[in-house]
């Protein structure tokens, strides 16, 4: 059998193929096609036999160490969702305490959003320099600084400051939980696990919600101090559990750690034999061009963002416009906006009393984490495609209804019907709950896996920062454009945006579902070429 380079990983000018080590050998007719792995140290591991690559797909069995690092990772949502619950109630407090107008309002609301677009745009970069997990760890520790200026803050400029370094936090995690969570899972339980993030946005929302309720009885000055300071305690036990999560087995493959690798796949794999054929999916997967990879084993990440955005292969664009165009319409369904602003609306709607107000959003909280948690747990058996089709048409739907019911409020004057104010809450709560089917969910699991795995963290980034940016200028515009066309047209508005997006998903994004990291490359190519790339990948596996 034929030796193999022991920095052949980390050759840029080596084909995937030229990275294993094939010795032929008659059984029952059949070739088996085998493989000796180094690390960076050069040090080798057992043979791998890569015959039969179908029986070594993992089954839809739930691996408890995959799902636990997953859990780890996604942790750091909650934040960001306690964050915005509990900023719902908390605003109608500072209002009173700070004195301040609609626009500080929406700068207080919107800056977080927009600073966060920063975070998801560098974390992209650092974690293919320090890895995953320690990016995780370090949006915890960023978003706990910025709760606790928030809690303190003797002023609304210091308030402000303290949204801006928990909206850096809120970036990194934004961006990494969702990566961690696809490169540890096995593609038949991807879905379910990268969708977790969006399950703990929803739990710390209604976390928030109850905040508010709770507290929203204690003196002004007090009350919205303690429900944004609250957010620290979950940030401190989330820095405490990170540090028992596993490194993400394909970013120690970038860095040529293939033996930690392998005894990481092998925790969240159902046998030996499917943690070598995942692992020698990722080594022939992860290639690198000439200006990517300068030296043996030493890639943070350099490189990207030419093959990104200024020389792109068909298959790249087409994935950027896919993984863009999804965080794009998240954002712009004003998802954020409404959950953010449901007191604002409620109170349009007719109900006036503080604690009322807070108590209808925790229904909501309830009704929405509900659905996400449905959603989750189907993500894995009827795919992508479907749920975001039906979740982006139930929301124009939703917010059409919402939208003509807040127009007949405004015309009825002060007597307003209460089968109309019960209407305006049912079409809220739909609309978050086919929110909670489909952009929810799907949005993280699928822009953190259509990435190629050199390109996945900073493509992932990019596309996050675009979902930040639209989250911040919706945040920051919908009072003052709800004022200027009233919430009925914000919402008529909103409901023609999402029949859009439902035109976009039905052309542009094929469906994922039950593919590897690794194959999931191949459905944005060129058919015939995919089709040409197999038939000379079967031809040197013969030979």
């Amino acid at each position: 059998m034929q030796g193999v380079e022991k920095d052949s990983l980390c050759d840029p000018l080596l084909l995937p193929h030229d990275h294993t080590n094939v010795g032929a050998q008659a059984d029952g007719g059949k070739k088996k096609k085998k493989t000796t792995w180094f690390d960076n140290r050069g040090e080798g591991f057992p043979e791998i036999d890569e015959v039969g690559a179908g029986s070594r797909r993992s089954t839809s069995r739930l691996n408890k160490y995959a799902l636990w690092g997953s859990v780890l990772a996604s942790t750091n949502s909650v934040l960001l969702g306690y964050d915005i619950g509990v900023m719902s109630g908390a605003i109608l407090y500072i209002r009173e305490d700070m004195k301040i107008n609609s626009a500080q309002v929406e700068v207080l609301v919107g800056s977080l959003n927009v600073v966060s677009l920063l975070g998801s745009l560098a974390a992209g970069r650092i974690s293919d320099t320090i890895g995953r997990r320690l990016t995780i760890l370090l949006a915890a520790t960023t978003f706990l600084a910025g709760a606790v200026l928030m809690g303190l803050a003797p002023s609304f400029p210091f308030l402000v400051a303290g949204r801006l370094v928990a909206g850096v936090g809120v970036g990194f995690a934004l961006m990494i939980a969702p990566v961690y969570a696809a490169e540890i899972s096995p593609a038949t339980t991807r879905g379910l696990m990268s969708s977790l993030p969006e399950v703990f946005i929803n739990v710390g929302i209604l976390l928030g919600y109850v905040s508010n309720y709770v507290l929203s009885g204690l003196p002004s000055d007090i009350n919205w101090r303690l429900m944004l300071g609250l957010a620290a305690l979950p940030a401190i036990v989330i820095g405490f559990g990170i540090m028992a999560m596993p490194e993400s087995p394909r970013w120690m493959v970038m860095e040529g750690r293939l033996e930690e690798a392998r005894r990481v796949l092998i925790k969240v794999s159902e046998s030996k034999e499917e943690a070598d054929f995942r692992l020698s999916e990722m080594v022939n997967f992860t290639s690198f061009g000439p200006d990517m990879h300068p030296g043996p084993c030493q890639w943070t990440g350099q490189g990207v963002w030419k093959e990104l955005l200024w020389s792109p292969s068909r298959s790249i664009r087409r994935i950027l416009v896919a993984a863009i165009g999804v965080n794009f319409f998240m954002q712009a369904s004003g998802n954020d906006a409404v959950i953010y602003y449901s007191p604002e609306v409620f109170r349009e709607a007719g109900i006036s009393n503080h604690k009322h107000l807070v108590g209808v959003t925790v229904i909501m909280g309830l009704v929405k984490t509900s659905f996400v948690l449905i959603s989750a747990m189907y993500l894995d058996r009827f795919g992508r495609r479907p749920l975001l089709l039906i979740g982006s048409i139930g929301m124009a739907v939703s917010l059409f209804g919402l939208g003509l019911g807040s127009k007949f409020l405004e015309l009825s004057g002060s007597e307003k019907p209460g089968w109309v104010i019960a209407l305006c809450v049912v079409a809220v709560c739909m609309d978050v709950s086919f929110f909670s089917i489909g952009l929810g969910p799907v949005t993280w699991v699928y822009s953190s896996e259509i990435f190629p795995t050199r390109l996945r963290a900073q493509g992932n980034s990019l596309a996050i920062s675009v979902n930040r940016l639209v989250s911040g200028a919706v945040a920051m515009s919908f009072l003052s454009v709800s004022k200027e066309i009233s919430f009925g047209g914000m919402f008529l508005v909103l409901s023609g945006i999402m029949a859009l997006a439902a035109a976009f998903f039905y052309f542009r994004l094929p469906e994922t579902k039950g593919k590897s990291l690794e194959e999931i490359e191949a459905l944005f190519e060129d058919k015939q070429y995919s089709t040409r790339r197999m038939v000379k990948e079967k031809e040197t596996v013969r030979s």
